[in-house]
This record gives C-alpha cells, structure tokens and sequence, in this order.
C-alpha cells in the first residue's frame, strides 16, 4: 500500500524521475510526523479494514467542492501548522477511487447485458464530472499548496502529450461471404447501388468493400503523424484472432486469409502498430488471452504488446493478470460504452491497482476518452453531428490543458461512404483539429 500512495502522490503532482517532491508530502494522522513535510495531507479512514471494499465506502451525493473541484473523500479545509499546511481534503483516497475504478469493483451488481459497468452508473456522470479529470485538477490543486510553501514546483505544459489513433477490427469487410452477398443482393432489389457494391466486393478486390476503409484511415491518420510526429502521435490496429463461437465474437477471423494478410502487410508498410483485440470469450475466460495473443503474432510475424478488449468488456482481476503474464505492457480497453469521457477520472495514462491487494502493477491502462458509436448509438448518448464534433473538441481541449493523451476509437465500417452515418466527416473533422496541437 505504501508503494500504491507513493505512486498516487507523484502522479498528481506529475512528477519527472529528475525531482523528488513527492517526499515533501505526507499522507498520514500522526501529528508527530507533521512537521517532516511541507503539505499533510489527512487520510479519511477510506483505507480503513471496516470501511474498504464495503458500500458505506463510497462517496456521497452531493460531493463537497473544494476550490470549484468536486471531493470524493474528505473536507475542503486547510490550515497552517508552522511550517507545514495540513490539507482535510482526501486527495490520495479520492485519487485512488477513480484511477482503480473502486466503485465498479465495489458495485458488482450493476452490470449491462455485456458484462460491463454502465458509464451513466458511474459516480462521474452521476456527480456531474464525466467530462473533467478530476484527479488532474487535484493535481494542480496539490501543487499550487506545495508552493505556498516555497518550494519550486514545475507546471506540466499545457500541450497534448501523446495521440493514440486507434482502430479496432471487428469485421474488416461486408460482403466477402456468401451470406452477406445474399443479402447485398436482396437489399438491392430496392437499393441498386447496394448490389452493384456487393457483387464488386465479393467477386473482386477486398479493396472494393465498403467497410475496407483503411486506405482513407491511415491516409488521415497519417496526416496528424507527419505534422506532430511519430513520438506524439501513434496509429494502432487492433486484430481479433480468437476461435470463439459465440455470437459476439462472429465472424470468426482467419488471419491466413489472403484478405487479412493483405490488411497485415498494408498495416506495416503505413506503420501502424498491430495490437490485440481479446474476444468476447477471452472476457469470460480469461486463461485463453495467451493463445489468441500467440495466434495473432505467428500470423503477423510482430510482437504484441497493446490490447483492447472486444465490447470493451473487462473482468478483473483474472483477465488484468492474464494480460501482463502473457506480456502486454499496455492496455486501452478503459472507456464506457455508453458515454465518452474520463472513466479513470484522469486523461493520463495510469498503472494499473488490483484492489483486492491494494497492489501496483506494471499494466499501463490508457484512458479511452471517445468512440465513435458512443456519439450516435440510440441506446448512448445519441447525438447529432454538431453536438458530437462540440462534446469531443470540449475534452480534446482538457486533454490538452492537462497534459494528457488522446485516445479514440473509431471503427473502419463506421466511416464508409453513406448519407446515414457522420462519423466520416466527423473523424476527418477531428484529425484536422488535433493537427493544430
């Protein structure tokens, strides 16, 4: 645990390994040891065995607010002890719940049809702060009081620090297969361009598939990757490669495929980075993450080391082991479903806590802050085109103010050429936007 507050302490203040301010603060009650730092900060009794993993844990609505941030833990009181300012309000605590998504782990009974913990169940949306990162601002916060007291402390530029494109692979293309010819051609009794396409698809090029949109992604990706550079800004694919006859996870992917060979080979001569797309049975059985990661490597020839989970779907503590035994460093499943925004509570990327230990992990999660059908999806937050390019262009902004990364997910079938869907133009839109950064 003491590693885990340790960590937590030099997060907010977003320290670099050349300075050592984090020692400065303290986390504790023992008035005998105040006077050793130059901020206290005064432990809630959150950690405390009574209250730990049990509902009376949790905060309470409405939250207190200090200095226009709201507070999960704690009292927004300071005070002055000599040379040391005692701070009431729980900052590791309120950090520690949102980072380690504590309310999810205890909350176990609300769960959608998939398994996951619903975004508008969440204490963010719920408190009103799905769209701020809070441990951010408490960071600040934490380092504004550290120089009240004289010491020199660094402010983080106020600059995007690092771009994730991601796309995940969940059907490369529409009607590569029989059925799906079947049904191009059924619909095009009516819509005639719909079967015009299905015939071009299925017995030419994968490359005249509808939903073979890489050429377009990359091309816009890349955009953003030669103005900022390969160090701020990251292109990854992620592949499905499970076996899984379950309903989510059709179609089955055949990685020797000539079409799926030809996407591998496209994805290395663009440089972007093939990461694992774990399936849907991998969430329910998590032992079988390793097999898929195998799978995946013999078929690209590439070492993986990023994962996304299918439906974003994520089991923990099980699937979270599995991931770092079989030696993924970086995991970018963390969003909500339903709502875009910051689930950790932060738009930097984090070290994963198993809260059943208390324990830090070398696992980095890297906050999922928007996905394309999170905007449009009638069961999500279902807006237009304007809204939706407004909500996204407001948290690409924090993200910037706070120093962190972008993280979006958009899908190759959600941006192919059709009058019903935005996400095209709303993509390049945002690709546009995020090369003025």
């Amino acid at each position: 645990m003491k590693d885990t507050i340790q960590y937590i302490i030099k997060f907010l203040l977003n320290e670099n390994p050349d300075t050592n301010n984090s020692d400065l603060i303290g986390y504790t009650n023992n008035a005998k040891e105040f006077s050793q730092y130059k901020v206290v900060i005064k432990p809630s009794g959150f950690f405390d065995a009574e209250y730990y993993g049990t509902n009376k844990s949790l905060p309470e609505l409405p939250l207190k607010i200090w200095e226009e941030t709201p507070l999960l833990f704690g009292e927004p009181v300071t005070e002055n002890l000599e040379n040391t300012i005692i701070l009431h309000a729980d900052l590791i605590a309120s950090s520690y719940c949102l980072i380690s998504r504590y309310e999810e782990w205890v909350r176990k009974d609300i769960r959608d049809s998939h398994g996951r913990f619903p975004g508008k169940e969440s204490l963010p949306y719920r408190a009103g702060f799905i769209d701020r990162p809070l441990v951010d601002e408490y960071g600040k916060l934490l380092r504004n009081l550290l120089r009240q007291t004289g010491v020199t402390v660094p402010e983080p530029p106020q600059k995007i620090n690092k771009i994730y494109l991601t796309h995940d692979i969940d059907q490369m293309a529409h009607y590569r297969k029989v059925r799906s010819l079947i049904g191009g051609l059924l619909r095009g009794i009516k819509r005639r361009k719909e079967g015009q396409r299905a015939i071009n698809s299925f017995f030419g090029s994968i490359r005249n598939d509808p939903w073979y949109t890489f050429p377009f992604l990359f091309k816009v990706d890349n955009e953003v990757v030669k103005n900022l550079g390969s160090k701020r800004c990251e292109t990854i694919a992620f592949f499905r490669s499970s076996n899984s006859k379950r309903r989510e996870d059709k179609p089955v992917p055949n990685l020797i495929h000539p079409d799926h060979k030809t996407l591998i080979r496209y994805c290395k001569r663009k440089n972007v980075t093939i990461g694992l797309h774990t399936s849907y049975e991998a969430g329910i059985h998590p032992q079988i993450i390793a097999e898929e990661k195998q799978r995946l490597e013999k078929a690209a020839n590439v070492k993986c080391y990023y994962n996304r989970n299918h439906f974003l779907c994520s089991r923990e503590p099980i699937d979270m082991l599995e991931l770092i035994e079989c030696g993924i460093t970086d995991d970018f499943t963390i969003g909500y479903a339903d709502m875009a925004g910051f689930r950790l509570g932060t738009c930097r990327p984090v070290k994963w806590i198993n809260l059943g230990t208390k324990q830090l992990f070398p696992l980095t999660l890297h906050p999922l802050a928007i996905m394309d059908i999170t905007l449009n999806d009638k069961r999500y937050m279902y807006m237009n085109a304007h809204d939706a390019y407004e909500y996204c262009i407001q948290l690409i902004d924090c993200i910037e103010k706070y120093n962190g990364e972008v993280n979006i997910l958009w899908h190759n079938n959600s941006v192919e050429k059709s009058p019903d869907s935005y996400h095209r133009k709303l993509y390049k839109d945002l690709i546009k936007y995020l090369q003025t950064k």
